[in-house]
């Protein structure tokens, strides 16, 4: 059985919106809830970016059952990773056991703010693996102090402490990351439904545990509305992770995908209001053999009408593919 999720894209919607549009998702019938964590949208077009963890307390408080899981944040630059910690577990004792922590190498596009300069992927994931270590041993309580490559701790201490640490999860793109994913994590994260990273994943320690892609969808009666939509919003998307890592600025995206046409973009991510485009864009991901998939509807002011439109048709036509 595939559970289908619902992202809070901050980069699309300002906080108090977020959080409404969660509450209804819930209410929709929708399995499981990601947040992405960003200083900066992609585009300036879709023209927002809340920090994410305070719309996770209020996300907390607003909903009861669905779990919230950040996808992703970088414990790295921008975030010291004991600030992480500490933030990771008051989400898990706000949400009673609702939430997962996603961790990722990150993006320049967000991290070049501190001004401390975006190191290459060797080093992105050297500073990754050492993170989670310290993270851990903060959720296992008792003081931690940590000299280490890339970061301090001065006898840190988490006061407030869920019975249960948040499932930690962690981003591929490559051999590298699953690596480091299948020693460490307790969950992988992916958007790309390509099965050689699973099967990477479980080679290096991961089998049997969860899986959880990210898809973009673009719902609209007009078709060609949803089209332009997904253009405007959504063509860096298809960049690849590589490219997507690099760049510093909005503006760079914009250059970057500037020869992009909404042709292009229609290929890849499902346009329209046909529910059965929509089941055979996560058809890949449930083939590769991810358990979860969390879609990201494109637009913020078109949340209302596409998770009323969800709730009746989306939801039950995916279950009836992939129950």
């Amino acid at each position: 059985m595939v559970q289908i999720g619902y992202t809070m894209m901050t980069e699309q919607a300002g906080p108090r919106e977020l959080v409404d549009h969660l509450v209804r998702a819930e209410q929709a019938g929708y399995d499981f809830s990601v947040t992405s964590d960003h200083y900066f949208p992609w585009l300036r077009s879709q023209g927002h970016s809340p920090y994410a963890w305070s719309v996770l307390g209020a996300a907390a408080q607003a909903t009861s059952r669905i779990p919230l899981m950040t996808y992703v944040t970088c414990p790295t630059v921008r975030y010291h990773p004991a600030i992480v910690a500490q933030k990771a577990a008051t989400v898990q004792l706000l949400s009673e056991g609702r939430f997962r922590l996603g961790l990722g190498a990150g993006e320049n596009l967000n991290e070049h703010v501190v001004g401390g300069g975006w190191p290459s992927v060797d080093v992105r994931h050297e500073m990754l693996e050492e993170a989670v270590e310290i993270i851990r041993a903060l959720f296992e309580g008792g003081h931690v102090n940590h000299r280490g490559t890339h970061f301090d701790v001065e006898s840190a201490r988490l006061w407030d402490l869920p019975d249960e640490p948040p499932p930690i999860g962690i981003a591929v793109s490559g051999e590298q990351s699953c690596a480091l994913a299948g020693r460490l994590a307790d969950l992988v994260i992916a958007t790309e439904p390509k099965a050689g990273l699973l099967t990477a994943f479980d080679r290096h320690g991961g089998e049997g545990k969860p899986r959880v892609g990210q898809l973009p969808v673009c719902y609209d009666p007009d078709r060609d509305t949803a089209v332009k939509r997904a253009h405007a919003q959504f063509r860096w998307f298809g960049s690849g992770w590589k490219v997507n890592s690099e760049l510093p600025h909005p503006d760079a995206f914009e250059a970057a995908t500037q020869f992009v046409t909404p042709d292009d973009v229609a290929d890849s991510i499902p346009c329209g209001d046909d529910p059965e485009d929509f089941v055979e864009a996560v058809r890949p991901y449930a083939e590769a053999g991810f358990g979860e998939i969390a879609l990201v509807q494109i637009g913020g002011e078109s949340q209302p009408a596409y998770l009323d439109w969800a709730e009746k048709t989306l939801l039950p036509a995916l279950r009836d593919a992939f129950d």
